[in-house]
């Protein structure tokens, strides 16, 4: 009888802790998407580029950045031709770093609200990288063809090369000289994160949702299958070990290499409008 008594107990016990675990990890992804929790912490623990100007202000983070890089760029690029929105080895000339300072101001939230809605990224800046420059998403100015996958390289006739896309991921606007990434910049990562260990923040998208690398906390590469249409993933996270809602750059060459659309409340004013990529035309 003892022997009976103390099986059903322990099967008791098992089934109790069972269900402990499974409601508080349940619990905690629910918890974790649908109310607010505050990245202050996590941001101000970031390896932001000093020469960005940042201001807390009760539930908002502003950012100014002048969004030059503080990481090596190409000293020549693919740029396109007066005129052509995207451009192929055929319709681009090799232009000397364009690059120029620019006027960034975004109030980024800081408790983000995750949102079942979705808000599609528009054409120009939709994250701020802590290198100091912006993200885009993942198109040229038409809005269907992927940067990333579309890049290519030309040699002008004084043996100058230079590439569309530099190995970062960014490359400059031809008349403006707005520096911008498309996709995972390593130059970014190789700063903050070690060979086999997890991604740290890399930056803030304008929802006020973190942006990862493409590893998880335990330094596995996150597989693009477990990430949303967004790019986005709930996930235990270096600076958020309970989990956060977060965006991923997987260091993809597709339409998956950045933030396709917005998973929290975002406020349209701070999406800034991409700058003409061809200019007029002659």
């Amino acid at each position: 009888m003892k022997k009976v008594l103390v099986a059903i107990a322990m099967t008791l016990t098992v089934g109790l802790n069972a269900a402990v675990f499974l409601s508080n990890s349940s619990g905690a992804t629910a918890t974790g998407i649908t109310s607010s929790q505050s990245t202050v912490s996590a941001l101000k623990s970031a390896q932001w580029n000093p020469t960005i100007k940042i201001s807390y202000s009760g539930t908002n983070v502003t950012l100014k950045p002048n969004g030059i890089p503080n990481h090596k760029r190409d000293t020549y690029y693919a740029v396109p031709d007066a005129g052509v929105v995207v451009p192929t080895a055929m319709t681009a000339k090799v232009e000397k770093d364009p690059t120029k300072a620019q006027s960034y101001n975004f109030t980024i939230p800081t408790t983000p609200v995750y949102s079942s809605k979705t808000t599609a990224t528009s054409m120009g800046s939709i994250g701020v990288m802590i290198s100091g420059a912006v993200l885009y998403n993942p198109y040229e100015g038409d809005g269907k063809t992927v940067a990333m996958s579309s890049n290519f390289t030309i040699t002008d006739s004084a043996g100058h090369t230079a590439s569309f896309v530099d190995s970062c991921t960014g490359h400059p606007t031809p008349n403006q000289g707005a520096y911008h990434y498309h996709g995972l910049p390593s130059c970014i990562t190789a700063k903050v994160d070690k060979t086999n260990g997890p991604s740290h923040i890399i930056g803030v998208a304008l929802d006020g949702f973190p942006i990862y690398g493409s590893k998880d906390a335990n330094g596995k590469t996150v597989s693009v299958k477990s990430l949303d249409k967004c790019d986005g993933i709930f996930s235990a996270t270096p600076e958020f070990p309970k989990g956060i809602y977060h965006y991923v750059l997987p260091g993809t060459t597709d339409a998956t290499s950045s933030i396709q659309c917005f998973h929290g409340a975002v406020d349209s004013s701070q999406i800034q409008a991409m700058p003409n990529m061809g200019g007029p035309k002659p």
